[in-house]
């Protein structure tokens, strides 16, 4: 650190309404931006609103801007962002402010619902468990982006999402893919129908962001190529 004291600019209010509040963190060794925005929280001001959960990267709720940039703040270290000793801190951006740093998930899921992000099976709990062979390529496909866990980084980071209210987003049309890969899946028609639609995956313009910030290293943009790749098929008559 090159100050005992971290200049910090963090985002309150609302959608409605929001300003930047300045506070002086005082700077500790291996010290988060988790840890920044709850030390504010528990010593100068305790109405600011924040969210976390697990603090060691596994469940995705502290996912926040910092400096511009979406990041889990539980596995940023504070020392790695700060810029002459400052640092800015906001929520998310492409969803609703409901206070400070607190977004509105609603929008983000209800994306993977439009998208058919969910599983259709045709067996029973009665039925036996249908074989999978994780050597197949559509099976190494699927696996490929099921540590996807619903932090909405990849979601902040999309430019598209910014332009297009409609764009089901980079996770909502990963989850797709994954279900379209996946032999225990029945549901390839209403997939293909719901991720070609005006808000689906033929508006990515592959500039690569979800990638790029990812926490668990997956690759939302190839998954959305793939989509394209199997809806313009299915168009010209090469695909199911």
């Amino acid at each position: 650190m090159s100050s005992d004291v971290i200049q910090v600019a963090i985002q309150r209010g609302s959608s409605e309404a929001s300003h930047n509040e300045m506070f002086e963190v005082p700077a500790f060794d291996s010290q988060t931006v988790l840890d920044v925005v709850s030390w504010v929280q528990q010593n100068t001001d305790p109405t600011l609103s924040y969210r976390f959960a697990c603090r060691v990267g596994m469940c995705g709720s502290c996912a926040m801007m910092v400096n511009g940039v979406p990041r889990w703040t539980c596995r940023t270290h504070i020392s790695k962002v700060l810029v002459d000793n400052k640092v800015e801190i906001a929520p998310l951006r492409n969803l609703p402010v409901i206070k400070d740093l607190v977004v509105d998930m609603d929008p983000f899921f209800d994306k993977w619902v439009e998208a058919e992000g969910v599983h259709h099976g045709t067996l029973t709990r009665d039925d036996p468990i249908a074989p999978i062979d994780d050597t197949t390529a559509k099976r190494v496909e699927a696996n490929a982006g099921i540590e996807c866990i619903n932090c909405s980084v990849c979601y902040a980071a999309c430019d598209t999402v910014t332009a297009n209210s409609e764009y089901l987003g980079p996770a909502a049309l990963q989850r797709a893919w994954t279900l379209l890969n996946d032999a225990k899946d029945e549901g390839r028609t209403a997939i293909l129908d719901a991720v070609s639609g005006k808000g689906g995956c033929h508006n990515c313009h592959s500039m690569g962001s979800c990638t790029t910030y990812c926490p668990n290293e997956l690759d939302p943009m190839s998954a959305i190529a793939g989509l394209k790749r199997e809806t313009a098929k299915r168009f010209f008559g090469r695909g199911g």
